[in-house]
C-alpha cells in the first residue's frame, strides 16, 4: 500500500511487446491517460519515448514501470536478481507457424523427424552482456519446436538444428526482421522454420512459402508455450509497496479494456494494425479463433503452470543465470483488487 513516506509519482510508465494486448487497448483508447490525468500523472510508454530509456523494457529498472511483454526478457531479469513482481499472465495466440518450401511433403508434426531446422543463434552481444533472453528469436524458435516435436513423440534430438543469423544486424529484432531463417530457408539450406506473428505472417506470404504446421492448431496448450504464451506483467516491487493504488487503477483499465474488446472485434483489429506494425490481412490471419474474447490477465492455477513450464524450459536450454521460485514471485493482491473494482463499474453501467 502507497505509505506516508513515499515519494511522490510524476510519471507511470509502462511497456509492451508490439502484440494484442489489454494494457496497448487501453492506451489507445486514452482510459490510461484519462486515469492518471487527474492526478497529474504523465502516463508514457518506453515504445514512443525510446532512446536510454527504451532498455527498461529488458532490465526493468525503472521503479514505476509496468511491463506487459515477453516471459524471455521478464524471467531472465527476475533470475539475475530484478527486484520485480508477477502480478498478472495473459494467454493470447498469434500465428505460430512451422514455415516450409511449397512441395516440401511436410504437413505434420511427425514428418520433422530428420529434417534441419534453422535455429538462430544467440546474438553476441547477448552473450558478451550476459542477456541471452534478449536473443528472443533463438528462444521463441527453440521452444517452438520443442512443443511440436513434443505433439509426436518426438524431441530435439530427433531433428538437425542448424544454425543461422550470425550475420545479422542486432536491429533485427522485431517483426519480419526476428526470424533469419527465412532466406535459407528459401535457398534451401533448411527444411523448415519457425515464426510467429502477423509481421512473420506477412513476410511469409511474400516470400512464398508455405505454412507446414499450424502450431496454434494443436489442442493441448502445452505445446504452444512460448514467450507470450504466458505473457507477464511485472512490475517493481517498490512500486508495490509504495505506490499498490497506482497499480490497480493501471490494472483495473486493462480489465476494463479487455471486457471492451468482447463486443468490438473489428475495432481490435483496427487498433492491432498500428500495435503489432502489419497490414489489414497480417493482423487478420495471425489473430483468429476468439483471440479478442481472452485478453484479460489472471493467475489461473492453468496459466502459472503453464508459466512454470516456460521457465523451466529457458533453464534447461541455457536463457536463465539459476533458477526462478514462481510462486514467491506472484503478487495476486493487485489483481484482485482490479477485478473487484471492475465488477463494480459494470453494475453501475448495467
Amino acid at each position: 500500500m502507497t505509505t506516508a513516506t513515499a515519494p511522490a509519482v510524476d510519471t507511470v510508465w509502462f511497456t509492451r511487446c508490439p502484440v494484442p494486448t489489454a494494457t496497448g487497448l487501453a492506451y489507445k483508447l486514452g482510459w490510461l491517460d484519462e486515469e492518471f490525468a487527474r492526478d497529474g500523472i504523465a502516463l508514457k510508454t518506453l515504445q514512443e519515448v525510446g532512446g536510454e530509456l527504451a532498455r527498461h523494457h529488458y532490465d526493468h529498472g525503472l521503479s514505476t514501470l509496468v511491463r506487459e511483454g515477453g516471459n524471455l526478457l521478464a524471467l531472465p531479469a527476475r533470475a539475475q536478481g530484478a527486484p520485480t513482481r508477477l502480478i498478472g499472465l495473459t494467454w493470447i495466440d498469434e500465428w505460430q507457424a512451422i514455415l516450409v518450401r511449397p512441395g516440401s511433403g511436410i504437413a505434420t508434426p511427425a514428418q520433422l523427424q530428420g529434417k534441419r531446422l534453422a535455429l538462430p543463434v544467440f546474438r553476441a552481444e547477448d552473450l558478451r552482456e550476459n542477456r541471452r533472453g534478449r536473443s528472443i528469436a533463438r528462444g521463441m524458435s527453440l521452444a517452438g519446436y520443442k512443443g511440436v516435436l513434443a505433439s509426436a513423440g518426438l524431441t530435439l534430438d530427433d531433428v538437425q538444428l542448424v544454425e543461422v543469423g550470425a550475420d545479422a544486424q542486432a536491429s533485427a529484432n522485431l517483426g519480419a526482421g526476428l526470424w533469419q531463417g527465412i532466406a535459407p530457408l528459401l535457398r534451401g539450406e533448411v527444411d523448415a522454420v519457425y515464426v510467429k506473428g502477423a509481421a512473420a505472417a506477412e513476410a511469409a506470404r511474400a516470400a512464398g512459402l508455405e505454412v507446414g504446421i499450424d502450431i496454434d492448431a494443436l489442442p493441448d496448450r502445452r505445446f504452444r508455450v512460448n514467450n507470450g504464451t504466458p505473457r507477464p506483467i511485472t512490475v517493481h516491487a517498490s512500486m508495490l509497496d509504495q505506490h499498490f493504488e497506482l497499480v490497480v487503477r493501471f490494472l483495473t483499465q486493462t480489465l476494463r479494456a479487455a471486457h471492451w474488446a468482447r463486443s468490438h472485434k473489428e475495432d481490435v483489429l483496427a487498433i492491432l494494425q498500428g500495435e503489432t506494425r502489419a497490414g489489414a490481412d497480417a493482423v487478420a490471419e495471425a489473430y483468429r479463433d476468439g483471440f479478442h474474447l481472452t485478453l484479460a490477465p489472471d493467475l489461473s492455477e492453468e496459466k502459472v503452470a503453464l508459466f512454470r513450464q516456460q521457465k523451466d524450459f529457458q533453464l534447461q536450454h541455457g536463457f536463465l543465470d539459476r533458477d526462478v521460485d514462481i510462486d514467491s514471485w506472484i503478487d495476486r493482491r493487485p489483481l484482485e483488487e482490479a477485478q473487484r473494482r471492475l465488477e463494480a463499474l459494470l453494475r453501475v453501467a448495467a
